[in-house]
């Protein structure tokens, strides 16, 4: 049988938590997206359009950077307050790349550490998925 490698993912459009579901010790490790609240400042007072572009590369970045890390794993819960978990999911979905990996998506409000590492031992506990080995 195949060591299932199982990952959650707390995010918003700011900063995603990395937590890897393991038996011992679960440490997060932290990925800022490069659009912060002065690149929306600086780019509004030049045009609103200009403003949308640098955010959506941003984004995309963002996203890439999440998902070098997500393709090393069997299992991930996407999970947060607002719209990006979606919207990575839907990132994912279109590199056939992460076919193979088991993907959810699960509403969540903000959170602290403690809650977060708490929501993915209780979701990879409760939802024992096991694939056969390959």
């Amino acid at each position: 049988m195949k060591n299932i490698k199982q990952l959650g993912i707390w995010l918003d459009n700011s900063r995603a938590n990395i937590i890897e579901f393991a038996t011992g010790d679960q440490q997060t490790k932290i990925i800022n997206s490069d659009f912060t609240s002065n690149d929306r400042t600086e780019t509004l007072q030049r045009s609103e359009n200009a403003m949308h572009n640098k955010e959506q590369q941003k984004q995309e970045t963002y996203y890439k950077n999440l998902s070098k890390i997500i393709k090393d794993f069997d299992e991930v819960i996407l999970f947060g307050p607002t719209n990006a978990k979606n919207e990575l999911h839907n990132f994912l979905k279109e590199n056939h790349q992460f076919n193979d990996i088991k993907i959810e998506v699960k509403s969540a409000d903000k959170m602290t550490d403690g809650e977060q590492h708490k929501f993915v031992s209780d979701y990879f506990t409760r939802f024992d998925f096991k694939t056969d080995s390959k």
